[in-house]
């Protein structure tokens, strides 16, 4: 019997493309686009916003290619405002690039608000109204399906109830398909969302959406709350960026609606993507995702406490709220002196099914957690070093390489007139050695350069990894100068993340230290992912 398909009951909406790339720091390029739009077809939402085609040439050069692409869920979304006051639809070029832009769906905004009606469009609240009705009419006439984002409707539904509600119900007269409510300065509370969705509800409309920005920091909670006021269709942005503080993260609100509220937002089996699927959509942005994402972040699921680790292993549910597998991310027990016998035996049982809390390696490494972190070493947010730690405890570390030598100078200025580092590096693999040089932008990535052009002839696989992130601190600023320091390395392939530590009063030797065991982690798990 063929499997039952499920067709999801909500829309969702992915405006990474356009409102998410209105967040600082954010700027896709056309392979960009493409690479997030195959990446959130595959995850299965229903609607990607590609963007503002009148707005600049990179989106109308995106509009172009699209045809080209092989979607299996989402439809693609231009998005633009309503006409301009003064002249009609067929002579506006903003809205005839909509057209040019070729998709079966188009996303419009108009003004609930009558402070934007009066101050900033500066037409009639009558003029207004039809500046919408026109331009949805226009292109329902064209064929297209119409979804109508009601820009600032929550400002505008305190301000002038009965205005924001008459540009909705314009709206749901011209033919539109969907109404979306926007919180688009995101100071908007829960019981005010609820309200107005129940509010618009009652007209009689179709399907209605909501659309949060994360200003006070309830982007999350309004999109939910929305849909349970009646909401099918959710906006947002799927690791949350956007401009100002954001839009509502739909990497939370996807399993807060599919696993609370029980309403399928994806395609059957897709959920379990949504953590790969975040990263690496943060990953083609090049902003680092907030390692305390609910759902899908690093820290998800991390538990640190003995007492937590304890309870978890007795009893998920005593310490998690759903079971991480389900969104695709895993749980982690954090290594620190807090953890306890029970963590440290978890955290190691996928290296040694057999050892438990009473096993003599636990307690082994638990002494030596302690003595090192007593010295400054920290292998809570350093779960790669304290796997490697482990291996050597259990008899299963073999080492890969070894660095024979290294030197780093820093000059200044350089020839360029600007800060020039350079490093040399000796390693050895088995019986062999290999020298290489390099320059870089500072000491520490001269030497994580040389390193890599050291070993690339024994492990071309090290071309996927590189350096993400690189955090030092100083343990005991009271040595001043002389201070020891921890170096934590953020790593990554493209699809996973680790990181490792190292620690030293010189803070080119703890880099060094941090950067073997980010590069050794990464060849062992490549090793063993291979042989299985």
């Amino acid at each position: 019997m063929a499997e039952l398909k499920i067709t999801p009951q909500m829309e969702i909406l992915d405006t990474t493309l356009r409102d998410g790339a209105q967040g600082e720091g954010i700027s896709f390029s056309l392979q960009d686009k493409i690479a997030v739009v195959k990446a959130l077809d595959q995850l299965g939402v229903s609607f990607i916003e590609a963007g503002n085609p009148g707005s600049n040439p990179k989106d109308m050069e995106f509009f172009r290619e699209a045809p080209k692409l092989e979607l299996e869920h989402a439809k693609l979304c231009a998005f633009g405002a309503t006409r301009r006051k003064g002249t009609i639809p067929e002579q506006d070029e903003a809205i005839q690039s909509l057209l040019a832009a070729q998709t079966d769906t188009i996303v419009i905004f108009g003004k609930s608000w009558d402070l934007h009606v009066l101050h900033v469009l500066r037409v009639s609240h009558e003029e207004n109204l039809a500046m919408i009705a026109e331009t949805i009419s226009f292109f329902k006439e064209k064929g297209k399906t119409v979804i109508y984002d009601a820009e600032h409707f929550f400002d505008g539904y305190r301000a002038n109830k009965e205005y924001a509600i008459a540009t909705v119900q314009t709206a749901l007269s011209a033919g539109a398909d969907s109404i979306v409510l926007c919180d688009t300065n995101g100071g908007s509370f829960p019981d005010l969302i609820e309200e107005g969705v129940r509010t618009v509800l009652g007209l009689g409309s179709g399907k209605v959406g909501i659309h949060a920005h994360n200003d006070a920091g309830m982007a999350v909670a309004n999109s939910v709350m929305a849909v349970k006021a009646g909401a099918r269709h959710v906006q947002g942005t799927l690791v949350g960026f956007g401009e100002r503080c954001g839009n509502a993260a739909l990497a939370a609100v996807i399993p807060s609606i599919e696993l609370k509220l029980q309403l399928h937002c994806l395609p059957k089996g897709k959920l379990e993507n949504i953590t790969e699927t975040a990263r690496l959509v943060a990953e083609i942005a090049n902003v680092p995702m907030p390692d305390d994402m609910p759902y899908v972040g690093l820290r998800a699921f991390a538990h640190k406490a003995g007492m937590h680790a304890d309870g978890i292993l007795k009893t998920r549910t005593s310490f998690e709220h759903i079971d991480p597998a389900l969104v695709g991310n895993w749980r982690r027990f954090l290594m620190s002196e807090m953890g306890g016998r029970a963590a440290i035996a978890e955290r190691i049982k996928k290296l040694d099914p057999s050892v438990t809390k009473e096993h003599p390696v636990t307690a082994a490494l638990a002494a030596k957690l302690k003595s090192l972190e007593a010295e400054g070493w920290q292998f809570e947010g350093a779960d790669a070093s304290f796997e490697l730690l482990a291996r050597r405890e259990l008899g299963k570390y073999k080492p890969l390489f070894s660095i024979e030598r290294y030197e780093v100078q820093s000059t200044h200025p350089s020839e360029e007139g600007n800060i020039c580092s350079t490093a040399w590096v000796k390693v050895k693999v088995d019986h062999s050695t290999e020298i290489a040089a390099s320059e870089g932008n500072g000491p520490v990535n001269a030497l994580d350069s040389a390193l890599r052009q050291a070993l690339k002839r024994f492990y071309p696989e090290l071309s996927k990894v590189r350096l993400t992130d690189y955090k030092v601190r100083v343990i005991d600023s009271r040595s001043a100068t002389g201070a020891r320091v921890r170096v934590l390395i953020e790593s990554t392939d493209g699809m996973h993340v680790w990181t490792t530590i190292g620690v030293s009063t010189d803070i080119i030797e703890a880099s060094s230290k941090a950067l073997a065991d980010s590069i050794e982690f990464s060849l062992i798990q490549a090793t063993e992912t291979k042989n299985f």
